[in-house]
Order: C-alpha cells, then structure tokens, then sequence
C-alpha cells in the first residue's frame, strides 16, 4: 500500500488509469482508461502553471479535470482547486463527478472527509476543491483555478480580472473550452499565446486523436448538426464560429486579404491604403463620438467604381470640430466625395459643422430633401443589409485589419439585434455600412445612355459610332471641307 500511495501521489497518469472509476452513459461505472490524448492533457496541466486548451466535443476533458482535482486535494497538503462553470447546474454536476470518483478508490486511499456539500469537498489533508459558476470566489487564495468552457461564461472579462491577482504569486491556471468564436476573452487569451504575448501554453486537440472517432464516423454526423456547429464544435475553428453577423466563408476571405501596405496621417488616425485617382468618384461614411476615449470617430473612404476601402479614419481622442476639419479635407481631396454622415445624435452638429462653417459641397441629401442618413431601425436594416451584400458579394475589397477585426466581433445577440459583442466597438463597421449603403444608390441611379438606334443609325452599328456627333462634308472640286451651313438652319 506504501509502494501503491507513493507511486499515485508522483503519477497522476498512474493514479487515474489504476484507480479512478467513472460513470459511462452506455456501459456504467468503467475504470477510466486515458486515451493517448487524455495522457497528454494531464502531464501538460501537470508540467505547465498556465495553460489554455483548446478542445472538441465530447473529449472527455471536464472528466479529467475531475480526476486531477481529486488527485490533487489527496497528494497535497494545503491545496485549494477551484473549478468555474458556465452555471449551476454544470458545477454541482462536476463536484458530482468527483465525489463518485472518490468514493469508489479503496479506503487505503480515501483521506477522510472533512466537510461536504454540492459545491465543495474537503479533505482532511486540508485541501479542498470548489466547484461553482463564474462571479463567486472574489478574494480568495487558489492553488490551482480550472475554468471549464471559458470561451461560453458570462463576464468572463470581470472574473479573471478579479480572480486573477488571487494566482499570480504562484497559483497555477487551466483554461478549457471549444471555440465559440473570437469575441471573448479565451480566444485573445489564446491567440496572445499563440504569439508569445503570455505565459499560456497552448493545448491543441483534434478530434482525429480520439480513437472512436473516424472517418466513417465523421461522415454520418457532419451532416446532422450542420457545416458551421460542426466547424465549432470538432474542427476547433474560431472565424466565423459564434453568432457573427457575416457567414465564415466572407469572414475568411477579409482574413486573408487584407493589406498592411499603407500610409499615416493625422498622427497614425488615417490609414491611406490608395491615393485619389481623378477619373473615379468616392464616397465617404462617418460615424461620429465625442472623442473621449470611450467611443471611437471614425470614417471610410470607397472608391465607387472598384469597390476599394481607400482610406480609414479611426481615433477615440478627435474633438467634433477637428473631425468635421479632417472629413472636409479629406472629402475634397477625394473628389469632393460624397460625404453621408449618420443624422443621429453627434452626427446633427457635425453636419451643421460640415455645412455652414466649413461649406462641404457634396453633403449627402435624404430623400426628404434632409442632409445625412436619419437612422431608424428600418434604415438600420438596409444599411447593414447593404454591408453584408457587398461584402459577401465582393463588391468591395476591405484592406483594413482594424475593420476586419471588428466585423469578427460583430455579432447578432440572442434577442436578434445586429451590434458589437459586448467590450467590443463597431464604429468601424457602422461607417462602413453608410458608405456601402449609399456607394449602392450612387451607382444604381447613375444616367444610363439609351441609344435609339432609329435616330443614330443600324443595330449593327457600333456604339462608339453611335455616340460621334456626325460632320457634314461638302465637296469643292478635288478638295473635301466641312460643310458648316447646316448650323445656320
């Protein structure tokens, strides 16, 4: 038993393979038997203070946390795991899962039991785990924190800035979710990881390692829960996962085609990506803050003929007179571009600015007769419908990474509103939507030429033909002039 106890408190691996029992929903109480990959999650939860994972459905990877915290609370003396879940319901459900683990190791095993709820389970080697939703646990000291589909916690961003402090002298973090997307505080944790930017070390599963899980198998299911959860729950994809606004397929072509080639104005607030050619007509969509840090100023310049994001204006810290200064300077220099500012809130002065002090003369006219775009719910509707149109339809070519990276953020919420996900902006994109809004109607009300082919000639005529103003040629002996009497008719 001395050579047993030893051998489990060095091994966690050892421990659990020999004997942790858990609860199958097919065949029952089994003696849980890692797979290769499971291995792999324990020693690097083992050998890492941090570590973010990165996991698909059904991996089994909440099970094995349940076995090391076990683990854990018996080969350790003082020891406080903590383990947050998404409500409730999944943290009694994991405690749960601990508790049937516990009581069926032999007694030779079994520390005794200190205290006993369904939240905690404390041991007489005075340590304890904790299972409980996110928002609880302010102030408290943790050896080991284990967060369990961190991607999917509400304020998340609130509990790790409040539990954070309570690890950094030594506690050791484990953060464990599938993907839902990149508007949340795991995918930045992560992707900072990716680049070396923490200390998380990062832990990849495919569900390819799972050994029940084939190709054959993969093929019945795919089709059954659909392209975009299977995307998100077993291929582990965050673009275009979550509840984002623009289908995955655009979302990854803007991520790819982006550009880093540009030049700065205003102090690095302007991003020039394309000069102003004279030959094309632009347009230009504003959206307007206070510029106190909070929200952000922004516009966008599009070439209406190419469909190219030319320039992009993005600052939280531009007074409205020094933003009206910087649009009707830029706006001239872009062909007096069509300039169509959103007429709600801050966008009233700065048309006022725009107009009667600085005289902008192609200010966008409503149909009411009215400068810029009075937004309703309807016309927010359209505007955005516009946006995801062109977008999908590539009508327009986004070179910005800082607009990119808001449209992965913009989200419809569960009440069906189209906006940023919270802690994020969408300034960026608001403004881009005006300008393909209104880029539409430009091009769509454009004169078209209708040629009348009784009055300018043969339908086999060419139209370059066709447009020539004809010339009268009279002949005077072997010489031939221009015949100008029938001007005098």
């Amino acid at each position: 038993m001395t050579e047993e106890i030893r051998k489990c408190s060095e091994d966690p691996v050892y421990f659990i393979r020999t004997y942790i029992n858990i609860e199958h929903p097919i065949k029952g109480i089994i003696p849980f038997d890692l797979y290769r990959f499971q291995e792999r999650i324990v020693n690097e939860v083992l050998n890492s203070r941090f570590n973010i994972i990165r996991k698909f459905r059904q991996a089994g990877i909440t099970t094995i946390c349940a076995a090391y915290s076990l683990w854990s609370i018996i080969f350790k003396k003082n020891h406080y795991v903590m383990v947050v879940s998404i409500g409730d319901r999944e943290s009694t459900s994991f405690l749960r899962r601990v508790m049937l683990m516990y009581e069926d190791l032999p007694n030779w095993l079994r520390p005794a039991i200190k205290e006993r709820n369904k939240h905690t389970l404390h041991l007489s080697t005075e340590s304890r785990v904790k299972s409980q939703p996110a928002g609880a646990g302010r102030g408290e000291a943790v050896s080991h924190l284990m967060v369990d589909e961190a991607a999917f916690i509400d304020k998340m961003r609130e509990f790790w800035a409040a539990i954070y402090p309570t690890i950094s002298t030594g506690g050791k973090a484990t953060l464990i979710s599938t993907v839902n997307g990149m508007s949340n505080l795991y995918y930045e944790i992560y992707k900072d990881a990716e680049l070396g930017k923490n200390s998380f070390n990062v832990v990849d599963l495919n569900w390819r390692e799972h050994p029940e899980y084939t190709k054959k198998w993969s093929e019945e299911h795919r089709p059954i829960i659909g392209e975009r959860m299977w995307l998100q729950e077993y291929e582990c994809e965050f673009l275009g996962t979550g509840d984002t606004f623009i289908d995955r397929h655009t979302l990854s072509k803007l991520n790819e085609n982006y550009t880093d080639e540009y030049h700065l104005a205003y102090s690095n607030r302007m991003r020039i990506f394309e000069e102003p050619d004279p030959y094309y007509t632009y347009v230009m969509g504003v959206d307007a803050s206070y510029g106190r840090d909070r929200d952000y100023s922004a516009f966008h310049i599009i070439n209406t003929y190419t469909g190219e994001q030319v320039a992009e204006f993005y600052s939280n810290r531009t007074p409205l007179s020094e933003f009206a200064k910087i649009i009707s300077t830029e706006g001239n220099k872009y062909n007096v571009a069509h300039v169509v500012v959103e007429r709600n809130g801050l966008g009233i002065p700065l048309i006022q600015e725009l107009f009667e002090r600085l005289e902008y003369e192609n200010l966008w006219i409503d149909e009411k007769g009215e400068f810029g775009l009075q937004i309703t719910q309807k016309i927010r509707e359209g505007v955005l419908a516009s946006l995801e149109e062109f977008l999908r339809s590539s009508r327009i070519k986004v070179n910005s990474v800082r607009t990119v990276n808001e449209l992965l953020t913009f989200i419809i919420t569960e009440t069906g509103k189209v906006e940023a996900d919270e802690g994020y902006n969408d300034d960026l994109v608001m403004s881009l939507a005006l300008a393909c809004h209104c880029a539409d109607e430009i091009v769509s009300s454009a004169p078209v030429i209708d040629i009348d082919s009784k009055k300018y000639g043969k339908k086999d005529q060419s139209y370059e033909d066709k447009l020539k103003v004809p010339i009268h040629i009279s002949k005077s002996g072997d010489k031939y002039k221009e015949d100008i009497s029938w001007l005098m008719k």
